[in-house]
């Protein structure tokens, strides 16, 4: 399976996600590496933005394993440019935020209105709730699409893999301290701090690989407890029916 999150250059020129721009790219993309499927940043309404391909080169830093594409998603473009992902035998999935031209992504493939769409709000360039459910439609070649809802915020849980995949030259870095419990922050013989001072990298990737490892852990945990406590509550429902019988 092959995963498309796709994002949109707005008016304003910037790489519009919904949140933090690059903080909900690397999201996607941590997901996707988790899944161990392919995913593909696709920056749409490039016809928008007078220069997209900065917005491109940013989006590409992401991640060296993470292709992007820019395109205008009302032109011919769609059809070309995603074909080596449109194969017979393979699904792609578009996500991303309410009004960045998923649908629209779908209708250049097909060259039909097989998706609704409508216009972003004029007040707030935000995205209206037009797709309300997962459709899945197949192209004339057998390959076959997912248009999903926009998504008002993505959290993520169980990911760990995902995350280090992302941020791989930090992890790799934090296996180099001092200390294995090294937060990072002032410890002495901390590797990422060292980095950071020498410009190798950068402040604002470093904060936010924080802030999702955190997140990750915090959700992770609070998803094993919440299973424990259905594991209790599913035993002790089966005691009382055990007893209930005899």
């Amino acid at each position: 399976m092959e995963l498309a999150a796709d994002f949109r250059i707005g008016k304003s020129g910037r790489i519009s996600c919904g949140i933090n721009g690059a903080l909900t790219l690397e999201r996607y993309v941590a997901l996707a590496f988790e899944a161990e499927v392919m995913p593909v940043i696709l920056l749409t309404k490039a016809d928008l933005c007078d220069d997209p391909e900065s917005y491109a080169q940013a989006a590409s830093t992401i991640s060296n394993r993470v292709l992007v594409e820019v395109l205008n998603a009302l032109s011919e473009e769609p059809v070309a440019r995603l074909a080596s992902w449109c194969k017979p035998g393979q699904t792609i999935a578009f996500l991303g935020s309410s009004g960045v031209g998923k649908s629209t992504l779908v209708n250049a493939l097909f060259r039909a209105g097989v998706a609704d769409t409508a216009a972003i709000r004029e007040d707030d360039s935000k995205g209206r709730h037009t797709t309300t459910r997962r459709q899945l439609h197949f192209t004339a070649n057998g390959c076959a699409v997912l248009d999903t809802p926009g998504m008002r915020e993505l959290q993520l849980t169980d990911v760990e893999a995902g995350i280090a995949d992302v941020f791989v030259d930090i992890v790799a870095l934090a296996g180099q301290c001092r200390f294995s419990d090294c937060r990072h922050d002032t410890e002495p013989g901390c590797a990422i701090q060292g980095s950071l001072e020498r410009g190798e990298i950068d402040r604002d990737r470093l904060a936010r690989w924080k802030k999702l490892a955190a997140e990750e852990r915090f959700n992770a945990s609070s998803l094993a407890k919440r299973k424990s406590v259905e594991k209790s509550l599913h035993k002790m429902i089966n005691a009382v029916q055990k007893k209930n019988r005899k």
